[in-house]
């Protein structure tokens, strides 16, 4: 097990201890000369709002399908003059008896402003918490960047995530997420809104498809550990505004998403690169292994800007293993990559993740052409970055 190291509230930069059911991957490219991206539409997953139900895969043995929706249609608007809002709803899988989530596959209603969702599950009594949230909020549930929102300690495990292109992923039998009774889950959706300047961009009333494991077989619960690194991306030689200058853009992020976001750029430089930021289109961060682990499965995350991402153990040494390389980034290509075969992690070793942005994609981009430039850090908005790796596995 890696012991997790938090900034902010959701934002792990060391290798934290998550359970999740599906994930995103990312991807990327040379950072050299912009080559045209595979997204060139006026969204960034236009035209995914309209795809069908992906055809289930046969049950396995103490396997059933729970199906969870929104409680109503959701019409997003974004706060504080940005482009992006983060939604949570309670969902209820109605579990009296401990159950494992062994696979998870999200169908969002309305795609095209759908930029991702995680699911986070509760004990009764964060499921308390988050109904006086959701109570104390206008509309339907609460706004949440970051996280769930939910702050009792020991709440909030991350147990499924869409990304585009993730569908279903069922890992190894006997591999699941632990569900105990009366655990309910919240619903995290980010909608991206640039295509409406922020404004209301349609409703939305997306829904889950959880495949359940009743405990009548053995099951060993599964975990996801996140690794990020910094964004520290300046503006073009072409470019200028004042969002270029590095501090200005960090108080643009505060405003838009709060100080739990805004403080991270800073707190992932400390931690990576001992506080002294080092602009560039490459960053990289490395984390060392508190505990034990064995990994199964890879991915990785990045927004519009994303070139490239890696993740490795132990680089440098004889036994370096690479675990992720996406060389081509695809924003429409997010799903998990299995590993050949279970790679065991030890206590000491070293996690790095690695990132390549590219501020150049800005002008090939028709959703972020309109917008001013930036010197770009780690956000929460389409518009801004991120570079997660996750590492998806069991404690050792």
């Amino acid at each position: 097990m890696m012991r997790t190291t938090g900034v902010g509230r959701r934002l792990v930069v060391g290798v934290a201890i998550l359970a999740m059911a599906g994930a995103g991957a990312a991807c990327a490219a040379d950072d050299t000369e912009p080559a045209a991206p595979a997204e060139s539409s006026g969204s960034p997953h236009a035209g995914h709002g309209k795809l069908s139900p992906p055809v289930e895969k046969p049950l396995r043995t103490g396997e059933r399908f729970v199906e969870l929706a929104m409680p109503r249609p959701y019409t997003p608007v974004a706060p504080n003059g940005g482009t992006d809002e983060y939604r949570c709803f309670l969902v209820d899988p109605g579990l009296s008896t401990k159950a494992y989530l062994t696979g998870s596959q999200f169908l969002p209603q309305n795609a095209d402003i759908v930029h991702h969702a995680i699911f986070f599950r509760l004990s009764p009594v964060g499921v308390k918490e988050a109904r006086q949230l959701d109570e104390r909020s206008p509309g339907e549930g609460w706004q949440c960047f970051g996280d769930s929102g939910v702050d009792s300690e020991g709440e909030g495990a991350w147990v499924a995530h869409w990304a585009p292109g993730a569908n279903e992923v069922l890992l190894g039998e006997g591999l699941g997420y632990e569900m105990p009774p009366g655990s309910q889950m919240v619903m995290q959706v980010h909608y991206n809104l640039l295509a409406t300047d922020g404004k209301a961009g349609g409703t939305d009333q997306s829904r889950i498809r959880l495949r359940l494991a009743d405990d009548s077989t053995r099951m060993t619960p599964l975990n996801t550990f996140l690794a990020s690194a910094p964004i520290e991306l300046p503006c073009t030689p072409q470019e200028s505004g004042p969002l270029c200058d590095r501090e200005t853009a960090i108080k643009d992020v505060t405003k838009r998403f709060g100080e739990d976001v805004g403080s991270t750029a800073g707190a992932l430089v400390e931690w990576c690169s001992k506080g002294k930021p080092a602009p560039g289109p490459t960053q990289h961060c490395d984390i060392p292994a508190e505990e034990a682990a064995t990994i199964y499965a890879t991915a990785g995350h990045m927004h519009l800007l994303g070139r490239s991402i890696k993740v490795e153990l132990n680089p440098g040494t004889a036994g370096a293993t690479t675990l992720l390389d996406v060389p081509q980034y695809n924003f429409d290509d997010q799903a998990i990559r299995p590993l050949a075969a279970p790679v065991k992690v030890k206590q000491g070793d070293t996690i790095r993740v690695t990132c390549t942005h590219d501020a150049g994609l800005r002008r090939m981009l028709p959703q972020l052409q309109k917008l001013p430039p930036r010197y770009v850090v780690w956000g929460d908005g389409t518009s801004d970055e991120m570079c997660l790796g996750l590492l998806i596995g069991t404690r050792s």
